[in-house]
């Protein structure tokens, strides 16, 4: 069975443990940080499956809210605290309504597709803002996750929330990888390139962009519970259009060549925007402008496309060394 994985998968299934580890050698803001962008690099990832379908969708904090707010709510109301029950129900609220927003989505591309996104996603941002039970613009607090009856506090607690993140992230990331390795990750490259021959060859591209966006919003949700356990609370900023462009810069920033991308890219901007607010409090955001157009002209597809350019640079020494050696 493993002779069919595949170097992202090995490389996977070797940084659960590093990550993990992590917590007990690197300072503790170091690993909150890490801790953080792995529930909002579940997003990223959603966000990265779409564009591999040329869908770029500018919503998708609609379903990082879902899964957030389905937790809180589920503390709130229902006084449900277990890590496990709180996936399931985010799991579930977000497939609910992805699946019924999908039929309509689906039938948009390129710039429709992405404003639509959008103002679905503002609309909930503001119900939420104007909901005072929950809290209106402030939102609400979370209470500590358990786990299976077992609740861990204090240090110990974070430490299993942050090891229960990686453990889920690393499965969804494997998982992902499946996919756009299955037939439905190629016709999502086939729809990018060509929709029109997709449709000749007898398969529903429409069909196959729903259920991509199902998945996006799945995992997306998934992001927004581990996300809003880590810092123990929710707000409508999770929905709102700059937290939905962030995951969009993220994708570019990092590139959608590999399912790894975007976790790393979460954590690099996240770095990167600590200490541009340190260095220029107040122009904090110029700085991440220029990183964005930096990028943008030099590395169209993103950081990743440097180590593509390594590995090719490597192959091509390799084989001048062979007819060398010849």
């Amino acid at each position: 069975m493993t002779k069919s994985f595949d170097k992202t998968e090995w490389g996977l299934l070797l940084a659960l443990p590093v990550l993990i580890c992590l917590t007990f050698v690197l300072p503790a803001w170091v690993v909150n940080y890490i801790h953080v962008s792995l529930g909002t690099g579940l997003v990223a990832l959603g966000v990265m499956i779409q564009m591999r379908a040329g869908l770029v969708s500018f919503g998708q904090g609609l379903y990082f809210c879902v899964g957030g707010y389905t937790a809180g709510l589920a503390g709130k109301f229902l006084g449900i605290s277990d890590l496990f029950a709180l996936l399931v129900l985010g799991l579930v609220a977000s497939v609910a309504i992805s699946f019924v927003l999908g039929f309509l989505l689906r039938r948009y591309r390129e710039i429709f597709f992405a404003m639509l996104s959008l103002a679905v996603s503002m609309i909930l941002f503001g119900l939420l803002s104007s909901t005072e039970e929950l809290g209106s613009t402030d939102g609400f607090n979370l209470p500590q996750a358990t786990y299976l009856g077992w609740a861990p506090e204090g240090d110990l607690g974070e430490t299993v929330l942050y090891a229960a993140t990686c453990v889920v992230t690393i499965l969804l990331a494997f998982g992902l990888n499946r996919i756009l390795r299955s037939p439905l990750g190629y016709i999502n490259e086939a729809i990018r390139e060509n929709e029109l021959r997709v449709e000749y060859l007898g398969t529903s591209a429409r069909q196959a962009v729903h259920i991509t966006y199902v998945i996006a919003a799945a995992v997306s949700a998934t992001g927004g519970v581990l996300w809003a356990l880590a810092l123990g609370h929710v707000d409508p900023e999770m929905t709102n259009w700059t937290t939905s462009g962030q995951f969009v810069f993220v994708s570019i920033l990092a590139g959608v060549g590999n399912i790894a991308a975007p976790l790393i890219g979460t954590f690099i901007l996240e770095i990167v925007r600590v200490y541009a607010v340190e260095i220029s409090p107040n122009t904090w955001q110029m700085i991440l402008g220029t990183l964005m157009l930096l990028t943008i002209v030099f590395l169209p597809r993103g950081l990743w496309s440097l180590t593509e350019t390594a590995r090719k640079k490597a192959g091509s020494n390799g084989s001048a060394q062979v007819v060398a050696g010849e």
